[in-house]
């Protein structure tokens, strides 16, 4: 499969900005080719970027600005090929069975098990991306970035990270190990950044994706960790910004594959 992912993002800054970028697709050794390009620009002139390996393939685009500047991101990747399975370690397979910022598995312990006791593997996997998908309604624009599965829960709506957050949570619960991973996803409309849930059962990393907006098995990795603490496509470590524009692009050179929920799939 060949996929063409691109990311126009335009943001300004106040002096003494320290920001990080993680918008590159993550490095898989399965892909039989790999094109990217990467251009950070403050007024036409390259600013120096420094990557930095992160989780899962992941990767960080570090960046300093001095000045007050108006930055303009432009970012594209033609992907070929399937990803390896990633094997988990005991570590991180602890890592993400306990609760975390935005996926409070503890206080959603007696949810899960009201509504899932007596399931397991897979077959709570299927559950569980079922009955969030029934639960919450999708609304842009209807949760708050501080926002986390109890909220959401509460709220009875979101986004896709929230959509993400509560699956993981609930599955936690439950003493299974899940993560977010942030995607390019081809098929998603309105096209963005999107999040999906990864959970390990049957000894192997299987996404879900409560939403339903997009097939699983074209989506591309960005990053993946704990909640969106961990995968936030732009952040700041000093200093601020708004961003003032975002483009977004996935495609498939082909047919786009058919989704079928009950299937387990891999990110790929």
């Amino acid at each position: 499969m060949e996929r063409t992912v691109a990311a126009r993002l335009v943001f300004r800054t106040v002096a003494d900005t320290k920001a990080a970028l993680a918008i590159a697709v993550a490095r898989n050794p399965g892909y039989t080719s790999f094109d990217e390009s990467l251009s950070v620009t403050v007024g036409g002139e390259p600013v120096r970027l420094t990557e930095l390996p992160e989780h899962h393939g992941g990767r960080l685009h570090y960046m300093e600005f001095a000045d007050p500047s108006e930055v303009t991101v432009e970012y594209s990747a033609t992907v070929t090929g399937q990803a390896l399975p990633e094997e988990a370690s005991l570590a991180e397979l602890i890592r993400y069975v306990r609760p975390s910022r935005y996926a409070e598995s503890d206080r959603l312990l007696p949810t899960s098990y009201a509504e899932f006791g007596g399931l397991h593997a897979e077959e709570l996997l299927h559950a569980v991306r079922k009955w969030v998908h029934g639960e919450l309604r999708y609304i842009s624009g209807s949760s708050r970035g501080t926002d986390g599965a109890v909220e959401t829960l509460l709220n009875r709506r979101g986004v896709c990270r929230d959509f993400a957050h509560l699956a993981i949570a609930l599955l936690r619960s439950k003493d299974i190990p899940a993560r977010l991973a942030a995607v390019y996803a081809p098929g998603l409309s309105p096209m963005d950044f999107h999040a999906v849930a990864e959970a390990h059962v049957n000894g192997a990393w299987h996404v879900i994706d409560p939403t339903g907006m997009a097939p699983r098995e074209s989506m591309l990795r960005i990053t993946a960790g704990r909640d969106s603490s961990d995968t936030a496509f732009l952040s700041t470590v000093g200093g601020s910004l708004t961003l003032n524009r975002m483009q977004i692009t996935a495609v498939v050179n082909g047919t786009l594959p058919t989704e079928d929920p009950a299937r387990l799939v891999a990110l790929s």
